[in-house]
């Protein structure tokens, strides 16, 4: 049989309190898999001032085999036949910071804009030390899952595992270990989370309790110690782990199936174009017909993206992924171009020097004539584009803008990029100083990308970017 109680207090000994009693089942059989063993209930609980106002809310679970009282009062009450736990339904997250940015112009933000919508969010020391301390807010989880494990192993006194030992319940008299209770979380994403305020009048609680398989268990609790491991390294931001349970929630599978191949196929072909392009233009010893000024403005665009998901909060591997492409287009460089180092001046300047097989001939004309014009209109582009969104955007500071209107336009205007090789490749007539295997394999990638735009949630910069190769 099980009771379940709900009060404020973390203690529990009121047995007798009617009203806190919200659910009673009996005859639950145990590690028995079928439709008898899952009980369901949904409730409305009202909420008291004290909750709306960042209280506190407990469920006290107990669990007595039938016929016997989870009561240590009661006179059928056997210690051997009855265990509870305690499980908070009320979780406290930082409460969300008002929006940093601003109009740099010095224009009065709307009402709606300046708004804050209270979000489960997990701010970062910093900027809880730039603001103050922080303000916690409590949040209602609508749904609880309780889960009864079926474990039958014998367990050695000193060779229980050390993932099971905390959540053993061991009775010291007989040695004995109770059924465990696990209060199942992991499918409870964090927006749909509750918050709770002075204008909650009325909350939603669904209740479930059944049985879960010792394999079944130990899966959740891996999985969830993984996330954590990703987290504290910095290769996982927070809330990814949502978005990922979040694909098997609401995904369908079939489009799961796809995704999956795609992103390995996207992998494959690009760690190939990868591997490639760095064999090309470490062999090639002449730039008879290759865009040097090209691979100068692609070290730019690169160096732009990079600052700005520094400027935003990224996880540690795409940094390191857009960290190691800056040092390979900037070893480009170097093949492309001779780079001296001039001393005269009182700070060493870094100089760069067009090679002989890419002035000696027609290559750096056409060059220079596609460099010219597309400069004009790169300009205006971004020009044009900056002032927009200085005049209708709102950005943390002058360095944030400046940053955000560079990598728009890298994200708008990139194709323009590959114009001046195209033009060189059209006054040349020759297509055979390019390389190939490189290009095979970002031709790929790009027919796989465009696919992505359609399959994987993207800002629609991106995805408008997806389609310009």
């Amino acid at each position: 049989d099980m009771w379940l109680y709900l009060t404020e207090n973390e203690k529990f000994n009121d047995f007798g309190n009617e009203s806190a009693l919200v659910w009673h089942e009996t005859n639950i059989p145990y590690a028995v898999w079928g439709p008898e063993s899952t009980r369901t209930l949904t409730l409305k609980y009202p909420p008291t001032e004290a909750l709306k106002h960042n209280g506190s809310l407990y469920a006290h679970v107990f669990f007595a085999q039938s016929g016997f009282s989870p009561d240590p009062s009661d006179p059928e009450y056997q210690p051997q036949a009855a265990f509870g736990r305690t499980h908070p339904i009320v979780i406290y997250w930082p409460k969300s910071k008002a929006d940093k940015k601003k109009s740099l112009l010095g224009g009065v933000p709307d009402s709606s804009e300046a708004q804050v919508t209270p979000e489960v969010v997990a701010d970062s020391e910093e900027d809880s030390k730039e603001d103050g301390p922080v303000e916690w807010h409590a949040y209602w989880k609508p749904n609880i899952t309780i889960n009864l494990i079926a474990d039958f192993t014998q367990y050695p006194n000193t060779g229980i595992p050390p993932n099971i030992a905390p959540h053993l319940n061991i009775d010291p008299i007989t040695g004995n270990y109770y059924p465990t209770i696990f209060f199942n979380e992991f499918w409870l994403l964090r927006d749909k989370l509750i918050a709770l305020n002075e204008t909650v009048t009325e909350l939603l609680l669904h209740l479930e309790v059944g049985p879960i398989s010792m394999t079944k268990w130990q899966l959740f609790m891996q999985i969830d110690q993984s996330f954590q491991i990703h987290r504290s390294y910095g290769s996982m931001i927070e809330g990814e782990a949502d978005e990922l349970k979040r694909v098997f929630l609401e995904g369908n599978p079939y489009l799961l199936g796809i995704t999956m191949i795609v992103s390995l196929l996207h992998s494959v072909f690009d760690f190939l174009a990868f591997k490639n392009d760095i064999q090309f233009w470490n062999k090639n010893k002449s730039m008879e017909g290759l865009s040097a000024k090209t691979v100068v403005v692609s070290f730019i665009c690169q160096l732009i993206i990079f600052l700005y998901l520094l400027d935003n909060d990224t996880s540690w591997m795409i940094l390191l992924s857009s960290g190691v492409g800056l040092v390979i287009e900037f070893w480009k460089i170097g093949k492309a171009m001779h780079i001296e180092i001039d001393r005269t001046g009182r700070i060493p300047m870094l100089r760069f020097r067009d090679r002989e097989s890419y002035a000696g001939n027609k290559t750096k004309e056409y060059d220079d004539i596609a460099m010219k014009y597309l400069t004009y209109v790169l300009f205006l582009l971004a020009a044009g584009f900056a002032a927009y969104s200085l005049m209708y955007e709102r950005h943390k500071s002058w360095y944030s803008w400046i940053l955000s209107s560079l990598t728009s336009c890298v994200y708008m205007f990139g194709f323009i990029m590959m114009c001046p090789q195209l033009f060189i490749n059209y006054k040349l007539k020759s297509v055979a100083h390019l390389p190939w295997r490189q290009m095979t394999y970002k031709f790929l990638n790009t027919i796989i990308d465009d696919l992505f735009a359609f399959v994987i949630k993207m800002p629609t910069l991106h995805r408008l970017s997806v389609f310009r190769d």
